[in-house]
């Protein structure tokens, strides 16, 4: 690929780019679902193209192909020069991107077992045994199973002098147990909502969640739940489980610390965010005991790869120190803004879509409690388990989260069963009450592959260690 994209960087100086980087994506995707012993949906595409950024005139211009031609590259690099200097006409101030990179540098998602290898036969008879476990369950009238598998081969160039190649592999799997009763539904998900687990990592990740063994006790609590008590309303203790800390963490810190939000280049669709640069480094956003960081080199995390689609490496980058707001995640655009680099947040959804800062991994450090102590620590308060709902408002201040899991908590001990489940607060109040985190032994790395931003909107694939958390005096339940 060196020469295709020596020919479109050449293009782009010849017609006036100042800076110019091309990248070449080729992505294979198979997805596979079964719903109530019958396979509803198996899908496997391909796609190939490249797109190519400059700077002319101080200002961006993008445009993009799926035809890999020589001609087709020339035209394609000519047209962003010219969106370019079009953007220039009304660009307030000059693109800068700081201190130049130059990198030539390989990566591969380490993997056991390649997903794409798995003979189809072997992934059907595991979603049909783990359906048809749930299915036996009395009241389950929906029981359905999916796996993913996908390998990107990503080649960047840049006018700088850097040429990376990277081939990321993901592997994702989810069941989920719907139970009917005569007034109300209920759904239980594992390993965690929204369809599906995912990581970089290869068929072992499947083999590891054992979808099939835990069919059965997923598909009871569904049903379970048909009969529980209502969450009640008022305030009291809170403990989280690592899934539903993980998605705290996505919508509340994760985006408030991109730093395009804050700096609004993503207010009409997005929002931007409360932790405006005037916080950077004095703000108290949380309690002592949280510690949050981005870490794009977390093995098998679904936000770890190499280097990022800027070609800068993949790190690990402190965003909140001891409760006190550090740090953000930004491009070399946005880093070069407050006077530091890019530490390596920019990704776009495919060869046809331009790079946006997106989370990587985004996690709360682990803490010394085992779950067992944290409950029996708890003397009255809930638990709370597995995303069902979210809603938090365009600044990532004011928000209400709920579950489709929840206990009481009495005496330390963990007491009936709770539905419909809810909590509500604003950031930095809620972080600040966060007391006691689990240990590492209950850590994860929970992945979320449905992360929606931009306009035209890019989905992006994030990570979040997250182990259960406790907080206190947070308003659950339903307000009249």
């Amino acid at each position: 690929m060196r020469d295709e994209c020596n020919r479109a960087l050449d293009t782009a100086q010849a017609r006036g780019a100042s800076y110019a980087d091309v990248r070449i994506l080729r992505r294979e995707a198979q997805s596979i679902t079964v719903k109530n012993g019958k396979v509803e949906a198996l899908t496997h595409s391909e796609s190939m193209g490249f797109g190519v950024r400059v700077i002319a005139d101080g200002a961006w211009g993008f445009a993009s192909s799926a035809v890999l031609s020589g001609p087709e590259l020339d035209r394609v690099a000519a047209q962003a020069v010219q969106i370019a200097r079009a953007s220039a006409l009304v660009q307030r101030k000059r693109v800068d991107l700081g201190a130049p990179y130059r990198i030539e540098a390989t990566y591969h998602t380490p993997v056991r077992l390649d997903p794409f290898r798995v003979p189809l036969d072997r992934k059907l008879s595991l979603l049909l045994t783990a359906t048809e476990a749930m299915q036996r369950v009395k009241g389950i009238v929906v029981a359905q199973a999916s796996v993913e598998s996908i390998r990107e081969e990503k080649t960047f160039a840049s006018s700088e002098g850097s040429y990376i190649q990277q081939e990321i592999i993901e592997t994702g799997c989810g069941i989920e147990a719907t139970a009917v009763g005569e007034d109300d539904v209920q759904n239980r998900s594992y390993p965690n909502s929204v369809g599906r687990h995912q990581g970089t990592e290869g068929w072992e990740f499947v083999e590891r969640w054992d979808l099939a063994a835990n069919a059965p006790r997923v598909a009871e609590e569904a049903a379970a739940l048909l009969t529980a008590k209502p969450c009640p309303a008022g305030v009291t203790t809170l403990i989280l489980d690592g899934s539903q800390t993980a998605l705290q963490i996505h919508e509340s810190c994760g985006h408030a610390v991109e730093l395009d939000r804050v700096l609004g280049s993503e207010a009409a669709f997005a929002g931007t965010s409360f932790l405006t640069t005037d916080k950077l480094g004095a703000f108290r956003y949380g309690s002592e005991a949280v510690h949050l960081t981005a870490d794009a080199t977390i093995p098998g995390g679904l936000g770890t790869f190499g280097y990022d689609d800027e070609g800068v490496p993949a790190q690990r980058w402190p965003l909140v120190v001891s409760g006190r707001f550090v740090g953000y995640l930004m491009s070399r655009e946005t880093g070069t803004a407050l006077g530091l680099r890019s530490n390596g947040a920019m990704r776009a959804d495919g060869w046809g879509r331009i790079p946006l800062i997106r989370m990587t991994n985004v996690s709360l450090e682990p803490g010394a409690w085992t779950l067992e102590d944290l409950i029996a620590d708890t003397d009255d308060g809930i638990y709370m388990e597995t995303n069902r709902s979210w809603s938090i408002d365009d600044r990532r201040l004011n928000f209400q989260f709920g579950t489709e899991m929840a206990w009481e908590i009495k005496k330390g001990r963990r007491g009936a069963l709770l539905k419909n489940a809810t909590y509500t607060g604003i950031t930095p109040q809620f972080w600040g009450s966060c007391d006691a985190i689990c240990n590492r032994d209950h850590w994860v790395v929970w992945g979320t592959p449905n992360c929606g931003k931009g306009q035209p909107e890019q989905v992006a694939h994030t990570g979040h260690g997250a182990a259960a958390a406790r907080f206190r005096n947070v308003q659950v339940g339903v307000m009249h």
